[in-house]
């Protein structure tokens, strides 16, 4: 099983992934071939769908273990399955990696276009953590 963890949103912030994970990783840049991304309705962070055409950038975060994969699943939830992809690094080396991919019942909540990171960064953040503040405490009780 792969301790590679491939994310496209918010987790792509390293302080938000050590926090979710419980830990600090290593991570480097990686490419999704196959997928699109799409901001979801009413959130500020995005889903991935299958789709032939598309590419989707993101970090790759390796050495995650069974506890960090416990808390992924909780945070990701109902929404996101977690499928093993093919990414590609900068040196266009391919690696196996675990990415949540949107299930396609909830489709209709997602939003037409990419989502953008930089303005993720910019405000959404913010309100992303006010929101999931205390996810950490949660998945401690």
């Amino acid at each position: 099983m792969s301790s590679r963890c491939f994310t496209y949103g918010s987790l792509m912030c390293a302080d938000i992934m050590t926090r979710v994970c419980g830990h600090a990783t290593d991570a480097c840049n990686a490419v999704l071939a196959g997928h699109s991304r799409h901001p979801v309705r009413g959130e500020d962070y995005p889903a991935i769908v299958p789709d032939e055409g598309g590419r989707v950038v993101g970090r790759l975060y390796a050495g995650i273990g069974a506890s960090a994969w416990e808390r992924l699943d909780g945070f990701e939830g109902h929404q996101y399955e977690r499928r093993l992809v093919t990414v590609t690094l900068q040196d266009e080396q391919q690696l196996d990696a675990w990415a949540y991919v949107f299930r396609p019942q909830y489709g209709a909540l997602l939003a037409p276009g990419d989502w953008d990171f930089e303005a993720f960064v910019a405000g959404g953040k913010r309100r992303f953590e006010a929101r999931y503040l205390g996810f950490d405490q949660r998945q401690q009780q």
